[in-house]
């Protein structure tokens, strides 16, 4: 048995961007141990999913002196990365300093995949670019799409026996996020429709400021609604593998109900869906015209919404 180990930090969507690469890795050579050293609220999704064995705190200060040319090393680190037969390593490295120490520290076998994918046309999905260095392994992506189960779902009686949307309404980016009002417009059409269904409000840190203010709107709206904040990502996945729909921008947690196979409408500003929309037959990518969220019309996302989510 071998063992390998996967080095990724970044937020929420750069890491499931990778998980097909570690799905490629953990279907094609299984009798291999797979660990990560990442940021374990993140990373453990991989756990959870069964692509990965383990997860180990990327956050440790001794790791600094990997990042400088000539720095002497801590033994315990280098012992550690010395011990898998194969490394990648999607760290930002511009210098190579990083990959330079991983050698002196032992690696034998060092694979460098982008920390970033190129953006420049034509324009191939993040999943695609992150998995393409794994062709000197004899690894090839046919699929880059995930569908995954994550265990630990939660009490059904949180959520009743009704039908849900869900709805992250922020990202980690205030130009990628369409205002709360619009979003309001789009539920209370799709409520008119369906006064069956009911609505699920998830957040982030990026969004603890102010999305009170959204959940007011919802109940001056008369939508029926949970907001779930503060959750563990796995156990979002659980729950968002169970929802009619959801809709939301370019962001971590869209990626996320992707992954667990939810249908989605996503929208798309300034970022390029062909790059970093989830790879997905279920999810529909809508770009602004003017790659702003201001070029979108109420009437617009509630006609593709209501597309998408054939029963609505």
């Amino acid at each position: 048995m071998g063992r390998i180990l996967f080095i990724r930090g970044g937020a929420v969507g750069d890491f499931i961007l990778t998980m097909p690469s570690l799905r490629l890795v953990r279907e094609t050579l299984p009798d291999n141990e797979i660990e990560i050293l990442g940021y374990p609220s993140i990373a453990s999704l991989a756990v959870a999913a069964g692509l990965a064995d383990r997860v180990r705190p990327l956050e440790d200060p001794r790791l600094a002196t990997f990042f400088a040319p000539g720095a002497k090393l801590d033994e315990e680190w280098c012992a550690y990365f010395a011990s898998f037969d194969v490394v990648v390593s999607c760290l930002y490295d511009p210098d190579g300093h990083f990959a330079g120490n991983l050698r002196v520290a032992g690696v034998k076998t060092l694979i460098p995949c982008p920390y970033r994918p190129d953006e420049t046309p034509p324009h191939v999905p993040a999943a695609v670019q992150f998995a393409k260095p794994l062709e000197s392994l004899g690894l090839f992506l046919d699929e880059a799409g995930l569908d995954l189960v994550y265990p630990d779902p939660p009490d059904e009686s949180d959520f009743g026996s009704c039908p849900l949307v869900a709805l992250h309404p922020g990202s980690g980016s205030p130009r990628k996020n369409w205002g709360y009002e619009n979003w309001i417009a789009v539920l209370t059409a799709l409520h008119r429709e369906r006064p069956e269904l009911r609505f699920l409000v998830t957040s982030g840190e990026a969004e603890a400021g102010t999305i009170g203010d959204f959940i007011d709107l919802m109940g001056k709206a008369g939508l029926p609604h949970k907001h779930l904040a503060g959750r563990p990502l796995s156990e979002l996945g659980a729950i968002y593998r169970r929802i009619e729909g959801f809709l939301g921008h370019d962001s971590g947690l869209s990626h996320l109900a992707a992954s667990a196979g939810a249908k989605g409408l996503l929208l798309f500003g300034p970022t390029e869906p062909g790059i970093w929309a989830p790879v997905s037959p279920r999810v529909k990518a809508l770009r602004s015209p003017d790659r702003t969220l201001g070029g979108f019309e109420v009437e617009e996302v509630v006609a593709a919404a209501r597309e998408l989510f054939t029963a609505l």
